[in-house]
């Protein structure tokens, strides 16, 4: 058990030794990175764009004005298109018969159950 003991130590203090290394390692590479100016560590910190009210109410009334303009365009392509086909409804006669078909649906489903209970 002695040997077995030291083993895992010794295995340890290797993983401490190759972690460290590898901790050095991605030091380096970021460094270089940041030098070659491809690296996203400066990116990663860019604070968000901050816009103040004046110009935000011009960027809103530029886009409402855009929608307008683009129901505006729609609308007349409406018109220009067939009309739209009239919604049709059912006959009280269609929907008694529907709902008929419907309950005897559930009736055999439920007799089913009841037998396989």
């Amino acid at each position: 058990m002695g040997n077995l003991g030291s083993a895992l130590q010794q295995l340890r203090e290797e993983r401490k030794d190759a972690q460290s290394h590898v901790e050095k390692l991605d030091a380096a590479i970021s460094v270089i990175k940041s030098l070659n100016g491809s690296g996203t560590v400066t990116q990663a910190y860019q604070p968000t764009r901050i816009i103040s009210a004046a110009p935000r109410r011009k960027m809103a009334q530029a886009q409402r004005a855009r929608w307008q303009k683009a129901g505006k365009d729609s609308q007349a392509a409406d018109t220009k298109s067939v009309s739209a086909p009239v919604k049709r409804t059912m006959s009280a006669t269609a929907r008694r018969k529907i709902v008929a078909f419907q309950r005897a649906r559930w009736a055999k489903l439920k007799a089913q159950q009841k037998k396989a209970a």
